[in-house]
Formats: C-alpha cells, sequence, structure tokens
C-alpha cells in the first residue's frame, strides 16, 4: 500500500524529501480508518510540508531543497513549483496575485526583484529580521525586511577577442552602447523583461527618467538588439558582434566552452556607478499556510552555504555573505565596485515605465 498524502494544493509539484517512507511507518495506524468514516476524514495533512514557488531552475534547486531535507533530518519537506515558461517569474508572481486571499505559497523564490518588490508594494509579503551574515549590503534587503537578496548576477560586456584581441580597446562602460564606433558591432537584449529591464530602471532613478529614455533610444539606434542576454552572449561568441551587454550567468557559459571571449565588469572609475549586480530574492508570503517551516528554509536558503552551493554551479553566481568560502570563477582577481541601488524607487511607475520603453523597442 501507498502512503496518502495531502493532496489538495491547486499546483503542479514535486516532493524533494526522503523521509515519505519513514512518516509512512509512523503513522500507517491514522491510516486504517474505520468504514463507518469517510475517506476523506483518512487522509491525513502534511503539516510539516513548505511550499516554495521558485523561478530558479529545477535542476539548480533540487539539490538544495534537498539539502536543506537533510539538514533538518526530514522533519520538514519541501513541495516546489516550478514554472517552465520563458516568463516563468511573471507566471509564478500572477499566481500569488491569484491566490492571495487563500495562498498556498509558503516562499517565493525569484531568480530576479523588481517582481518581488511588486508583491512588497501589494502588502503580500511578511516583514521579517533575516538571519544574514553581518555587513550585508542595506540595498539587498527590503526597507520593511519583506525580502531578501542574496546569490546574484552581475551586468557584465563579453568581449570577442578576435574582433578585439587588444585589452586597451575594450569597451569599459554601458554607455559605449551608444558609441558610433560600435554602431552595429555590439549588442543588447531588449530591455522589456528580465535583468535588462531591471538595469534600465535602476538608470532612470540614478540618471533620470528623460535622460534614460534618451539613452535607451540612441542605444536603439546605435546596437544590435536580440531577443535576450542568452542571445546577446552567442552573438558575441560567434562574431556576431564584437561585444555586447549581458549577464554573468550567460556569459560564463560561453567561457566554460573555451570560445574566444573575456568578461568585463563595466563602469568601475572613481566617476562611474560601478557594475549592477542584480540579486536572487527571497521573500515569506505574509499569510503563509506554514510560517514556521517557511521561517525555517528562508533562513536557510540566504545563509553562506547555500551561497557557495549556487557560486559553484554552472551560473556561477555571486555570493552577497562575507562568509562565503567560495569564489565563483567569473569573478574578477582585482575588486570590483558595485553600483549603489534603491530597487524600490526603481519599481515605482514600472508599468507606465514599461509602455514608455515598449515605444522605444516596438519589435
Amino acid at each position: 500500500m501507498k502512503p496518502l498524502h495531502h493532496s489538495n494544493l491547486p499546483v503542479a509539484k514535486r516532493r524533494f524529501t526522503f523521509a515519505r517512507s519513514r512518516l509512512w511507518l509512523l503513522n500507517w495506524p491514522l491510516l486504517i480508518c474505520p468504514l463507518v468514516f469517510s475517506t476523506a476524514a483518512c487522509v491525513p495533512k502534511a503539516e510539516r510540508d513548505v511550499v516554495v514557488y521558485s523561478a530558479l531552475d529545477e535542476q539548480f534547486a533540487t539539490p538544495i531543497f534537498a539539502a536543506y531535507e537533510r539538514s533538518v533530518d526530514y522533519e520538514t519537506g519541501i513541495v516546489g513549483k516550478f514554472d517552465v515558461e520563458s516568463t516563468k517569474t511573471v507566471g509564478l508572481v500572477n499566481q500569488i496575485l491569484a491566490e492571495q486571499n487563500s495562498p498556498v505559497c509558503d516562499v517565493f523564490w525569484n531568480n530576479e526583484i523588481m517582481h518581488t518588490v511588486r508583491l512588497q508594494k501589494l502588502g503580500l509579503l511578511k516583514p521579517r529580521t533575516w538571519a544574514v551574515a553581518p555587513g550585508w549590503p542595506s540595498d539587498m534587503i527590503a526597507s520593511d525586511g519583506t525580502w531578501c537578496g542574496f546569490a546574484a548576477r552581475a551586468r557584465v560586456l563579453l568581449i570577442n577577442t578576435d574582433k578585439i584581441p587588444s585589452k586597451g580597446d575594450y569597451p569599459s562602460s554601458v554607455a559605449d552602447l551608444i558609441d558610433p564606433k560600435w554602431k552595429h558591432n555590439c549588442a543588447m537584449a531588449r530591455p522589456l523583461f528580465g535583468t535588462t529591464a531591471t538595469h534600465f530602471a535602476v538608470l532612470r532613478v540614478r540618471d533620470g527618467h528623460d535622460e534614460t529614455l534618451e539613452f535607451l533610444k540612441q542605444i536603439h539606434d546605435n546596437a544590435v538588439v536580440l531577443s535576450g542576454n542568452k542571445q546577446v552572449a552567442l552573438a558575441v561568441s560567434s562574431g556576431e558582434v564584437a561585444w555586447g551587454l549581458t549577464d554573468t550567468d550567460d556569459a560564463i557559459i560561453e567561457k566554460d566552452q573555451l570560445r574566444n571571449v573575456a568578461i568585463v565588469f563595466p563602469d568601475q572609475q572613481s566617476d562611474q556607478p560601478g557594475t549592477l549586480r542584480i540579486p536572487n530574492t527571497l521573500a515569506i508570503l505574509k499569510d503563509a499556510p506554514h510560517p514556521v517551516a517557511a521561517e525555517s528554509l528562508a533562513d536557510y536558503l540566504v545563509s553562506a552555504q547555500t551561497e557557495d552551493r549556487l557560486a559553484m554551479g554552472d551560473s556561477s553566481q555571486l555570493p552577497i555573505s562575507r562568509d562565503s568560502e567560495y569564489r565563483p570563477r567569473v569573478m574578477p582577481k582585482e575588486p570590483v565596485r558595485w553600483m549603489k541601488v534603491d530597487f524600490e524607487a526603481a519599481a515605482e511607475g514600472w508599468t507606465e515605465w514599461a509602455e514608455e520603453v515598449m515605444a522605444v523597442f516596438p519589435d
């Protein structure tokens, strides 16, 4: 006989716990119900499950979830929902919005930040004190404690070293996207989704609305605009363009495949803003069905141990914690100056801003 599990969650799910057989042995008497009881009354509730909606790909999240379950001696099992669509973050956020009057999700793991801030502004996230290492950057924790940023990706320039053989000729700033000498020989993703959209929302706050919109218009006229960051990285490594603006996770794939490419962390001079890093974010839903388990899992996920796992992985993500022991292979030898960011301000007026950007990049 197979153990009966709580199954009223209206989501496609996968369990990562290896403790089910033990729970079955412990609870089997509860499943032998007298015939006078209804079938529904015989099904035990999995009170110690925690439900995670994860925009991080399943292949990367699975071993981390399994490690957490081992760390708590399988007292808590993780039920994960992964949206496989290209707009997976939007899909998960829309599900949270649809379920806001009767939440199913306990913990939301987003692989970017703008839509997490959107949920924050709608009052759907739980304020809390995050168990992070000393020195955690202030721009990586919500002003009200509703989310925490960790394990970031950086916005970098990927250079084709066959097309630009001399380091002295490498572009060094995001602003080089509008330099006429690179006309139709540099690339950027269409800035309507993902990290590229976040990047320019951040610049809008830093540099001003009109200035950033004008910057985007000049990029549109000077650069090759592609559908996504991965496409930019591929265009650079194949020699279609000399260089492009992309993310570290896409850039390191090309470098790991021994393509003739170099990675530049831009805007490092004292009069420049520094390199933008965009973190994964973690949040607990305000009315999470399993709040105690959610708190425990959240603290585990923002730990240096988890960040080190992500840093070692294929995407070479960048730890935020000073307690991290692993240096991602994507990082340069010299220290990197990071841009100071107000992500909450960048999310203000998102819909109106997106419409203006779409008018510049209609297709």
